[in-house]
């Protein structure tokens, strides 16, 4: 459920989050709420557990593999690590 948020600001930036509210077509509210998200994720990342993070993004520009290639390279990777 959405709630309000004040926020104290440089009217430099008021006038260019205005500015850039236009050009993208996107509240102010939005682009806010998708920068802390932002913040979250990177803080949640940040948090996991080091095997994992070490897989994190490793599929980005392909395909996901099978299960069977997904355990070799995990394992690969696992074996360089040690």
């Amino acid at each position: 459920m959405p709630k309000k948020l004040t926020l104290s600001i440089d009217e430099d930036l008021i006038k260019f989050a205005h500015h850039f509210s236009k050009e993208t077509n996107k509240s102010i509210s939005k682009m806010v709420e998708e920068y802390f998200l932002e913040l979250k994720n990177q803080n949640n990342k940040n948090n996991m557990n080091p095997r994992v993070e070490n897989l994190y993004g490793i599929f980005e520009n392909q395909p996901i593999p099978d299960k069977k290639e997904l355990r070799k390279m995990f394992h690969d990777k696992s074996n360089y690590r040690s």
